[in-house]
């Protein structure tokens, strides 16, 4: 066990690091097969583990690598096997309300109210923006809540997902009671973390210019690239675009009878008080610990897991009470809601074996070299550079907490005592460009959520949204270049948007362009 954790690859701390999870992108991209992809980077980070092309190559070392540290090493951490069952128990959850009548009563009551396809996109959009907490809770509470409604407009799925993902983790950066702030705060040593998350709010460009974005591409009814074709589709009646449908007959069991809209509306309430409950208890905060420090302090993974679970029992003893769905129907539901999420569960094992692979190589190492290599004579750009390094982390990794908790302590360590004003600027660049890798990863668990949320195919997915995040990652980039000269948040936000009102309207004068001239 000691020669394992001591051996050190040949290849560790450089460039080749970050080559598996590129190859996985890529080969997504091309392919849109995500499983095989996935697993051919898993393989190639084993096989650079054990010394390929080098002398020491070692094909026992790279197989056991990817199976007992990897494969088995992830499936063996308590934080992901908490995620899993919260993703499980959700998955019930949406059976239930499926079942008891709930989510029919809804989509009844919102046809009535909601007349048009901008309507039902912006009610999307407000949905997501008020569930904070977090952003797995976020993709696929908002999913099969909305899913009835915008199918009925004839919103395409890839739509749903794009509104899904871009309500997901630029809402819960921006939230100071979430589990990424949480986990921002953790990340923050030798500093009051919190404190240093709020400062960080303003400067968050990416995050406040995708939400804004958003509502202008819906309110403008703007549409470009391979969304474009989606939505076109949608309208005359195809929801998906591709053959490829995974979902198209994934919830056979929605009942009409004697559900209301409260047997929609009492389960997600109850889920979002049991997991704040949930969280503030796994931080300490009925030890005494104040509630702002417990939730800081919070383990998400875990605090979700039992919040979830009690929001279950109380759902399906609410369903008993009301008499709309019998305990042996709301049990029933618990091999449907597994099988539901087993796409998900499925790309999440592979994205964080993927991770755990590059974490082997040491990305950490070479990405944090080349960031203290680049700090000293490019100051003013710094939190500029630090965007674009977070997005290239982010989008590489699939993870924003990994490229947090890469980064934030380099920027501490970097500007701590000297220029606490370019260490928030920083900070926050950092926490934007790891939300906006993350947003257009094809291995970002984020984004594998929003895909499940809209039962969309995933490829699909990212496929349709990454053109939208290439604009708002560019005008954003240009916000922290001002960003590091003025040290101001309000004059670089203003220009962002500006540039992205122009920007939007550009393209939509472009696209009308192409449909008049075609």
């Amino acid at each position: 066990m000691n020669e394992l954790t001591e051996y050190i690859p040949v290849l560790y701390a450089t460039f080749w690091s970050l080559v598996p999870p590129l190859v996985a992108i890529i080969l997504a991209l091309i392919t849109k097969e995500v499983y095989s992809s996935l697993f051919i980077g898993i393989v190639i980070g084993g096989l650079f583990y054990g010394g390929l092309f080098t002398a020491h190559f070692s094909f026992e070392t790279s197989v056991t690598h990817i199976f007992n540290d990897g494969l088995v090493g992830v499936l063996s951490d308590p934080a992901n096997i908490g995620i899993l069952i919260f993703l499980v128990i959700l998955g019930i959850m949406v059976c239930m309300m499926n079942r008891a009548g709930g989510s029919g009563a809804f989509g009844e009551w919102a046809s009535k109210r909601i007349k048009t396809r901008t309507g039902a996109q912006l009610v999307s959009i407000l949905l997501g923006a008020l569930i904070f907490i977090d952003d797995y809770f976020n993709c696929l509470t908002v999913g099969s809540v909305m899913r009835p409604v915008t199918d009925s407009h004839q919103i395409s799925r890839a739509k749903l997902a794009y509104i899904i993902d871009a309500t997901a983790a630029p809402i819960c950066i921006i939230a100071p009671i979430s589990s990424w702030a949480a986990a921002v705060t953790g990340f923050v040593e030798s500093e009051d973390g919190f404190s240093v998350f709020m400062k960080s709010i303003p400067y968050n460009y990416y995050a406040l210019l995708t939400i804004f974005a958003l509502l202008m591409f819906v309110i403008l009814k703007v549409d470009f690239g391979p969304m474009k074709l989606h939505e076109d589709n949608a309208a005359k009646g195809d929801l998906y675009t591709t053959p490829d449908r995974p979902y198209a007959n994934a919830n056979p069991d929605v009942i009409k009878g004697n559900g209301k809209v409260i047997d929609l509306v009492f389960p997600i309430v109850s889920l979002i008080i049991c997991c704040v409950i949930g969280m503030i208890y796994t931080g300490g905060f009925f030890s005494g610990t104040p509630f702002i420090e417990a939730f800081s302090d919070c383990d998400a993974p875990v605090g979700l897991m039992l919040g979830s679970f009690f929001a279950m029992v109380i759902t399906v003893f609410f369903y008993a009470v009301r008499k709309v769905l019998p305990f042996k129907e709301s049990f029933a539901c618990i091999p449907e809601g597994f099988k539901a999420m087993v796409p998900a569960i499925l790309i999440l094992t592979f994205a964080w074996t993927l991770k755990s692979m590059t974490d082997s190589l040491g990305a950490k190492e070479y990405v944090a070299g080349l960031v203290n290599g680049a700090s000293g004579s490019l100051l003013n750009f710094l939190p500029a550079i630090i965007f674009l390094v977070a997005i290239f982390l982010a989008f590489a990794t699939g993870t924003s907490w990994g490229t947090f908790g890469i980064l934030i302590p380099i920027v501490v360590n970097t500007f701590s005592g000297t220029d606490n004003t370019m260490m928030i600027i920083s900070i926050s660049a950092c926490m934007a460009g790891a939300v906006c890798g993350d947003h257009c990863s094809p291995i970002s668990d984020t984004t594998i959520m929003a895909s499940a949320g809209a039962q969309c195919n995933h490829m699909n997915h990212v496929s349709t949204q990454l053109p939208y995040v290439v604009v708002v990652a560019a005008v954003s980039f240009i916000t922290y270049i001002i960003a590091g000269f003025i040290h101001n948040p309000v004059v670089p936000l203003i220009i962002g948007i500006v540039l992205m009102t122009l920007t939007i309207i550009l393209i939509k004068y472009i696209v009308n362009q192409k449909q008049s001239n075609s």
